[in-house]
């Protein structure tokens, strides 16, 4: 996806989440999915979350607003999965910034943990798209409404939409 608005010549930054692991991969995703993913990702996983991934998006913009490329000082963001949920945390935590973010498969959106993205829907100025998979456990129809719930309550301006798919869905390199 990177590549992909890169080549449409949008400037593209692509953060290492993982970067607290130490070095790792590289990685096939086709193996990875092929065998235990979680054994492989998981502890990779473990280093980060929506908390520290918002506190390295201030680094991130500092950055950003470095370059002659990029214009103005409101971005967009994309996430897949657990980026989907770091994304939308970095607009609740940089309302000025993002204009735009999208969640593709975004899991454990809502939950009870103080790291949970929807706790950040009071400061998201950002409009928001929301894809989630029928068939996913990491956002069953219940953590939906939750979530969904809190960006209304908010009064963030969102799109949600659920799609006759599992997990990981929308990845064509899988």
């Amino acid at each position: 996806m990177s590549q992909r608005l890169a080549d449409a010549g949008y400037p593209v930054l692509l953060p290492d989440l993982f970067y607290r692991y130490g070095p790792y991969g590289p990685f096939v995703p086709r193996d990875v999915f092929a065998g235990d993913f979680r054994a492989v990702l998981g502890p990779l996983m473990a280093t980060t979350d929506s908390i520290k991934a918002t506190a390295n998006t201030g680094t991130f913009l500092a950055y950003l607003d470095t370059r002659r490329d990029v214009a103005g000082t409101k971005l967009g963001a994309v996430g897949f999965c657990m980026g989907g949920g770091m994304a939308i945390a970095a607009a609740g935590t940089w309302p000025r910034r993002f204009a735009a973010v999208a969640s593709f498969h975004g899991g454990r959106l809502a939950t009870d943990q103080p790291t949970s993205p929807h706790l950040s829907a009071p400061g998201i100025q950002a409009e928001l798209y929301i894809s989630a998979a029928e068939n996913d456990g990491s956002y069953p129809s219940e953590m939906a409404e939750r979530f969904e719930a809190a960006l209304a309550d908010a009064g963030v301006r969102y799109r949600a939409e659920t799609y006759p798919a599992a997990h990981d869905w929308m990845k064509d390199e899988a």
